[in-house]
């Protein structure tokens, strides 16, 4: 059974890039051919709220279906559709079918719109179907759902029973277990008469692999809908290049697309708004990939402060996650101030203390209770190996010789030291304000991981600075993880005894990053306990 469909969305999600501003006559001539090209379903277009867009021609931003009449080759196989974002589209406003336009409307609505609005999304797409057009849902992010929401969501798709749902990867931030996994669960809990519809973005260059996949996945059996544009048009990386989705279905699977007329289309129209408006794989498309980014983030970052690849990722990451998915200019302006005051370059401060630590043998001494327990047993040890003592947020003078150095990654803690920091060397992260012309500064931004949550504990960024200067073998003592049930510092610190409820879930947090680095560092890395740890089995096997 031929259970493929190419839907060709140039006119709509392609013309973005240029706000939609075809000319009629580029639209008419792109949608009639890519009929005659045999494309089973081709999207002319958004229809947007007549009360927010004046439409006057020249543009795929329509207001009523009427105005895309002219776009559409109705002596043709081809089924057409429109484009409509719930938050921009008065659904009363919608005409019923009568044949001569658009056959169906797809309706994207974020996940925030089906918690706050689920009723009233009901209504309008029941709406679209009473009116006698085929009804499309796309669940815009689909990464964005837990699998137990997305089973909410299916739940209404099989109510409504839609002729298609989209699985939409909204910010080009899926790898293939990802579509494995979302393909598996709508496949397993859909009515089997409705097809799969699925819409990547090139960001990661994995649109095709993609589309490959879900055709794999189908078995021939599910009905699926492919979602391409010409030269994979699209702002930032673009989205599935229809003529490589065409070509791998002629080749491959016999179909009778035309693959000669998309290529003709592509000459004619699409490269020259490529070479105007260039799109595709770029380093900052992939870090919208990485981090679920809205594409006129980067792009503004790209053109408005001309920054180097790696500021745009670290000032993407301090956008906060649910941000990130729309754009804020103020707010990026003033991330990127507060990322300008924290950023160093940090090259001669690694070289630094490479060179400190350079044939020495290392001790990571933390603050934890277990040193007042075991002191005089990791002294001894300190003397009998002649070891390196890097204290982590504290100072304790027993352990103090001349060649000693301090890590410092918390602001307060650098403070509350400062009396005794006049007698050793320090090493800070950048996030903490240096009050001595001695102190080595390294990059914060690059030790830390904003997507994932305590990844700036001060062990940890010391770990990913030792491993960056190729130190992987060192002792550790104080590491002792944080409890409840006994003091957790070898100093006095009550302060920290309001974060006892969270304490289980830091321990957590702190073990999945100790298990990530030392899978990372893999054999190179030789650790010995010299105190308990919860964290020593992740190092000592």
């Amino acid at each position: 059974m031929k259970n493929i469909r190419i839907l060709d969305c140039t006119l709509r999600d392609g013309g973005r890039i240029i706000n939609c501003s075809f000319s009629d006559a580029e639209t008419k001539d792109i949608s009639y051919r890519l009929s005659s090209a045999k494309i089973d379903i081709i999207e002319v277009g958004f229809l947007r709220d007549p009360a927010k867009v004046n439409y006057q021609g020249n543009s795929t931003f329509f207001t009523k279906v009427d105005q895309i009449r002219p776009f559409v080759k109705k002596d043709s196989h081809t089924k057409y559709v429109a484009f409509i974002d719930y938050e921009l589209y008065d659904f009363d406003t919608l005409t019923p079918y009568d044949g001569t336009s658009i056959d169906g409307v797809r309706v994207g609505f974020t996940k925030k719109s089906f918690e706050t609005n689920k009723e009233d999304i009901i209504r309008c797409l029941n709406s679209v179907k009473e009116k006698g057009y085929m009804l499309f849902i796309q669940g815009v992010n689909s990464l964005g759902y837990t699998d137990k929401e997305f089973l909410e969501l299916l739940e209404l798709v099989n109510t409504i029973h839609p002729n298609g749902f989209g699985i939409v990867d909204t910010y080009g931030a899926m790898y293939v277990d990802d579509v494995d996994r979302i393909y598996t669960l709508v496949d397993h809990n859909m009515s089997e008469d409705i097809a799969i519809d699925f819409h990547s973005h090139n960001n990661f260059q994995l649109s095709f692999a993609f589309a490959q996949e879900i055709i794999r996945l189908s078995n021939g059996k599910r009905k699926v809908i492919l979602d391409g544009t010409l030269n994979g048009m699209g702002k930032g990386a673009g989205n599935l290049n229809t003529e490589l989705i065409v070509d791998f279905m002629v080749r491959k699977r016999n179909y009778d697309y035309d693959l000669d007329a998309i290529f003709d289309i592509i000459d004619d129209y699409i490269l020259n708004y490529h070479s105007l408006h260039p799109w595709g794989y770029s380093i900052p498309a992939l870090m919208g990939g990485i981090y679920k980014s809205h594409p006129n983030n980067i792009i503004y970052l790209t053109e408005k402060f001309r920054l180097a690849t790696k500021d745009i990722k670290y000032i993407i990451s301090m956008i906060d996650p649910q941000l990130r998915m729309r754009y804020d200019y103020d707010n990026i302006k003033r991330l990127y101030q507060e990322y300008n005051h924290t950023k160093v370059d940090d090259h001669q401060a690694l070289k630094s203390i490479k060179d400190r630590l350079e044939g020495r043998k290392i001790l990571l001494l933390l603050p934890g209770n277990s040193i007042s327990v075991y002191k005089q047993d990791i002294l001894d040890c300190v003397e009998k190996n002649n070891l390196l003592v890097i204290m982590v947020n504290f100072i304790d003078k027993d352990f103090l010789k001349s060649d000693s150095l301090v890590f410092w990654g918390s602001t307060k803690r650098y403070n509350y030291f400062k009396p005794q920091r006049e007698l050793v060397q320090s090493i800070l992260t950048s996030n903490v304000e240096s009050d001595n012309s001695n102190d080595i500064v390294v990059n914060y931004d690059s030790y830390i991981d904003r997507t994932k949550d305590y990844s700036d504990n001060t062990m940890l960024m010391l770990l990913r600075v030792l491993n960056r200067i190729d130190v992987t073998s060192y002792y550790i003592a104080g590491f002792d993880g944080f409890t409840s049930e006994s003091e957790n510092y070898c100093y006095t610190n009550k302060s920290e005894e309001r974060f006892s409820f969270k304490y289980r879930e830091i321990n957590n947090a702190i073990e999945t990053h100790l298990k990530s680095f030392a899978e990372t560092v893999g054999d190179k890395l030789k650790v010995k306990f010299l105190t308990p740890s919860i964290y020593k089995n992740i190092f000592e096997k």
